[in-house]
């Protein structure tokens, strides 16, 4: 404890007092992401209003972000990739606006105290683009041959929307897009209303959990659209690219199923929908676990949608606080997947897990070459070892404590940190609390052991 003279002002250790204002951080701070994301202030909502014209991929965009300041703030940063900002307003106030690679500046007309709700809003518009990612896979807002998908994993939402993009600032979204009549706009969330005016087709999308903004999404295209509910009466909304419905598996039937499943092993489905997007675009070569709907860029099999349904309740509701946690999301999936073929179709995890460790499994390639809880860089982050020796630590985990700990384990996990953000000592913590086990010796071979484990 400082015990402090009276009169003496608490100061920062640049020297300033602690109530003085200054810039917010332009960084999360993420070891494998360094310049995603910001600090300074905590995003509680994001309100974006999109007009899209397919015909010449134009987007004008309103984002209304309402947030809270953690520090007193003279300025601050959000992230954008590209578009043109034409104006921004902070609490109904002009701010200034500069703008440095990927990072758009504000300052506000009056410095804004420790604990404020401010209200700040972007008018922006242009050509929002795809980018390649770290892992060479492309994201951001890529043109279909009808329309459009954004896809934001992990930096590709800042191409259509200024926000706070890292997974540690989750918020609700209110999502309002306009589009030609004809086509359909699909996003996170519950249809709150269409409206027909003139030429032009308006949905709006209720996104009422947190959600990291890498997990939003807008599809826009031709889609063979059907509503549902779960047993429990969870709303199911499915949309299905006309090219691919003959190939893909009935999902009104197949969502309600793997949810129910999934909600006896991890715990109460954490929304209040589900769904899905199949879209016509297999040269993407990949899915996402976009919230309430995950997204397949064409039909998908039936283990694929487990994978990405699970990620509603690991990826989703509980979200790794960084990108070097990514195994908490992916070895979980995948894990689900080990679980579902257990389950339903009489192949053990055990078997699984030994095709892994000999090599024979098919997507077992290169699962030695890092520790699942240490990928060496950006790039890899989404290598095998963080899916399938992450599901492979998850199974020595089972194999050690037993059934009845385990599946108590996850339970409290996705309980605990429901809609929250978490990291891999929270989850070494709960384990060793629920099975009474000491478990170093399990994590730090299965999870940080540069060398391949012995089974035994």
């Amino acid at each position: 404890m400082l015990l402090l003279t009276v009169g003496t002002a608490c100061t920062n250790s640049d020297g300033r007092p602690d109530d003085a204002a200054r810039p917010g951080a332009t960084s999360a701070g993420d070891a494998l992401f360094p310049s995603l994301g910001n600090r300074g202030y905590d995003v509680a909502h994001y309100a974006l209003t999109l007009d899209y014209v397919p015909e010449t991929h134009e987007l004008t965009g309103t984002t209304v972000i309402t947030a809270r300041a953690e520090q007193p703030l003279s300025r601050f940063s959000l992230d954008l990739a590209g578009m043109s900002v034409r104006d921004a307003v902070i609490d109904g106030a002009d701010a200034e606006v500069s703008r440095k690679k990927n990072k758009l500046t504000l300052t506000p007309a009056h410095p804004l105290k420790t604990g404020a709700t401010f209200t700040t809003t972007i008018h922006y518009s242009g050509t929002p683009k795809m980018i390649t990612a770290a892992d060479e896979g492309v994201e951001g807002w890529i043109e279909t041959d009808d329309g459009a998908t954004a896809l934001g994993e992990p930096s590709g939402s800042m191409t259509w929307f200024p926000g706070n993009h890292h997974p540690s600032d989750k918020a609700l979204y209110d999502i309002t897009i306009t589009v030609p009549k004809g086509y359909t706009a699909v996003s996170n969330g519950e249809l709150t209303g269409i409206r027909d005016k003139g030429r032009r087709t308006t949905s709006r999308w209720h996104m009422g959990e947190p959600m990291a903004s890498y997990a939003a999404t807008v599809v826009v295209g031709s889609f063979d659209i059907s509503t549902t509910t779960t047993t429990q009466g969870l709303p199911v909304y499915v949309a299905i690219d006309p090219d691919e419905v003959e190939d893909s598996p009935d999902m009104t039937k197949l969502i309600p199923e793997v949810i129910d499943w999934a909600s006896s092993r991890f715990g109460r489905y954490p929304f209040a929908s589900t769904g899905s997007i199949v879209d016509h675009l297999p040269d993407l070569e990949y899915a996402l676990e976009t919230q309430t709907k995950p997204y397949f860029d064409s039909a998908p099999d039936e283990t694929l949608v487990v994978h990405e349904l699970a990620h509603q309740w690991f990826g989703n509701s509980v979200t790794p606080r960084s990108w070097q946690d990514m195994w908490l999301s992916e070895g979980f999936a995948t894990y689900a997947e080990w679980l579902w073929q257990e389950d339903q179709r009489d192949t053990t995890a055990d078997e699984i897990f030994d095709a892994f460790y000999d090599g024979t499994h098919p997507e077992s390639e290169g699962i030695w070459d890092f520790p699942p809880a240490q990928p060496p860089t950006a790039g890899r982050v989404s290598d095998s070892p963080v899916y399938g020796r992450g599901a492979m630590t998850l199974h020595r985990l089972r194999e050690t404590v037993g059934d009845k700990s385990f599946f108590t384990i996850l339970k409290m996990w996705t309980k605990q940190h429901r809609y929250g953000n978490a990291h891999t000592t929270q989850f070494i913590k709960l384990c060793e609390k629920v099975s009474g086990m000491d478990l170093t010796e399990l994590f730090d071979t299965w999870l940080y052991s540069k060398e391949k484990p012995a089974r035994a």
